[in-house]
């Protein structure tokens, strides 16, 4: 396929000059060397396993790694040491020094036979867990030959008043491979296919990078010889009044966010969000986003800045200003640190990024990324966040098969994405991600969701609008934007349930612990036909907070499932016997205490309205 029919700069076609002269030497495209990172492992887990071998340290490592021809030193971590944390089962262990290299598979196998005491793995690219302009259905990926056929399609995309909008990405899904073009400041993109008609195209997808809903057109009508034109909906169409007018997301209602009192903004609470950077110049971003690093380009101020958009949408979930225009997030006044490491990141730039987390005493870190293969150093690391009293939220992944790492370790708290009917136009990419059957809200589990037993909980994940740079707003899909609902959940409960300032208070596992039990146990159910896709189901505000809110009253459809929440409990701590799981509720923990349901039991006075707080 092709975006363009030639190009303007004449020298492109000539080899480049090595500046004395003479061409520079041309040569054939070969293979990379893999990225790994080595690590010594420490002497008391070597022991723990067994395994005999002659002392090394992280300094005997980097010298005999730097005198290897066959080995390129990329750059060593060196980790902020914390004594006794026992990492790895062991106690006493810390985490190790890493080194980041690049060598061919031969060698990291050579290495780790002849070091059983070093560990070696590879430095996998981490991916974004967003839904980005994918085909429609699987094509047939066959290789294309040049048969001679061969269609061009030129697409004209409008606004309703027939203004060109550009940057729109848009796919043509075809009978082998799908095409992409992005529209230029007329508004038109090109494509033009190999092995395709217009009667196989089977759908045009189309993106558009802020302001607008996208588009899915069917068995489209493509004709080569004249403009396709695509008008898409405004955000407002369906937003009345936005972004002029303040948005509280379909998501934070559907979690009652809307329903705490407005003191309840997440201060004191530290969060990160380790993705690509935040456009601290957004208006809803700005001192917002007050802290960071930049590990992908590593340049000092790197994190305000986010080509990607990613790490803004995330952002702005979590913590939008509450400014009366745009959106308004759940932790308005919670300290958010961006850590950024897309483009490009790696398991080794996470790592880096969680002991940044560890040294800034952040309390709840948003993980909205993942790869497939699982990383034992990525895995002991947030081990040791955990132990400090880190928590780290984590998407699930968005390839609708097994949960991503580090989505599928059992130390973070892992969210599917889950969408509502009526959120979104019907003909939008969002309603392709509609899986069947709704509940009787219109809840849907993601058709792009990955499932398992590892999700712990579900969340808004189709159609959440937020910010993107410079200063727009768009609505995407993934379970890259269902987890910072959790995130700003979890870091307005650090910040306002009693817990935290009493038992919990201290930095260490218990404290993580205890707060993802308060909000898997604040779930309401949702039943799509399969609990590996919602696990405990979607998080409650006004649930989590309960014991914070002695003024808010319970409506009666959630009183029993607040009552089946605390039986639970009860059992697993042994407070209450396992046969009453056969009793209502009700009936097992007003039998232990020997009390009625009142509205004394909340303590709240008279009913005057169901929802006594307005927000913000």
């Amino acid at each position: 396929m092709t975006n363009s029919t030639g190009s303007n700069n004449n020298n492109e076609s000539r080899p480049r000059s090595s500046g004395r002269g003479k061409p520079a030497q041309q040569q054939e495209v070969q293979s990379r060397t893999r990225q790994y990172m080595a690590a010594v492992l420490p002497r008391p887990y070597l022991e723990t396993m067994g395994v005999n071998a002659h002392p090394l340290d992280a300094a005997d490592l980097r010298d005999m790694l730097e005198r290897d021809t066959q080995v390129e030193v990329l750059r060593h971590l060196e980790m902020r040491q914390r004594a006794g944390v026992g990492l790895m089962g062991v106690p006493g262990v810390s985490f190790p020094s890493v080194m980041v290299v690049r060598m061919s598979r031969e060698k990291a196998e050579s290495l780790s036979r002849q070091l059983p005491q070093v560990h070696v793995e590879r430095d996998r690219l981490l991916t974004y867990t967003h839904v980005s302009a994918m085909p429609r259905r699987e094509t047939r990926h066959q290789v294309v030959e040049p048969l001679g056929i061969e269609s061009t399609f030129t697409f004209l995309v409008t606004d309703p008043g027939g203004k060109p909008v550009p940057d729109v990405t848009i796919m043509v899904n075809g009978y082998l491979w799908p095409a992409q073009t992005i529209t230029g400041s007329d508004g038109r993109g090109t494509v033009t296919m190999t092995g395709e008609t217009p009667e196989s195209i089977a759908s045009v997808l189309v993106k558009p990078r802020s302001g607008y809903w996208s588009r899915i057109v069917d068995r489209p009508d493509l004709r080569p010889d004249r403009d396709n034109l695509i008008v898409l909906k405004r955000l407002s169409d369906t937003l009345p009044g936005f972004p002029d007018r303040q948005l509280f997301g379909w998501g934070q209602q559907a979690m009652q966010l809307h329903r705490l009192p407005p003191t309840f903004r997440g201060a004191g609470v530290k969060i990160a969000v380790v993705d690509s950077g935040a456009a601290v110049a957004h208006p809803d971003l700005a001192g917002e986003v007050v802290e960071g690093c930049d590990l992908s380009a590593r340049k000092a101020g790197g994190w305000k800045t986010d080509k990607v958009h990613h790490g803004s949408h995330c952002a702005g979930v979590i913590t939008g200003a509450d400014n009366g225009q745009g959106i308004v997030g759940f932790a308005v006044e919670a300290e958010v640190h961006a850590c950024k490491i897309f483009p490009g990141g790696r398991l080794s730039d996470l790592i880096e990024a969680l002991d940044y987390c560890l040294a800034q005493e952040i309390d709840v870190v948003n993980l909205s990324l993942g790869t497939k293969e699982s990383s034992p150093l990525v895995a002991a690391k947030i081990e040791e966040l955990r132990s400090a009293g880190v928590a780290c939220v984590a998407a699930a992944g968005n390839d609708g098969g097994p949960v991503s790492f580090p989505g599928n370790l059992p130390i973070v708290l892992t969210v599917a994405a889950i969408g509502k009917a009526g959120t979104f136009p019907a003909d939008s990419t969002h309603a392709d991600q509609m899986r069947q059957p709704p509940t009787g809200e219109g809840y849907f589990s993601a058709e792009f969701t990955c499932f398992g037993p590892e999700i712990d909980v579900c969340a808004p994940g189709v159609a959440v609008v937020s910010a993107i740079p410079p200063d727009g707003y768009a609505a995407w899909d993934g379970t890259s934007m269902a987890a910072p609902h959790v995130t700003g959940l979890a870091a307005l409960v650090l910040a306002h349930h009693v817990d935290f300032t009493n038992g919990f208070r201290h930095r260490d596992a218990r404290r993580v612990d205890r707060l993802f039990q308060i909000i898997k146990s604040s779930c309401t159910p949702l039943n799509f036909g399969d609990p590996l896709r919602t696990g405990m189901g979607l998080p409650d505000a006004v649930r989590a907070l309960a014991p914070s809110l002695p003024g808010v009253i319970p409506q009666p459809s959630e009183i029993q499932a607040m009552m089946d929440q605390l039986t639970s409990e009860m059992i697993l701590a042994g407070l209450l016997p396992q046969q009453t799981t056969g009793l209502t509720a009700y009936q097992s923990v007003a039998g232990v205490y020997g009390v009625q349901p009142s509205q004394e039991m909340y303590g709240a006075g008279p009913v005057t309205s169901p929802h006594p707080y307005g927000w913000r």
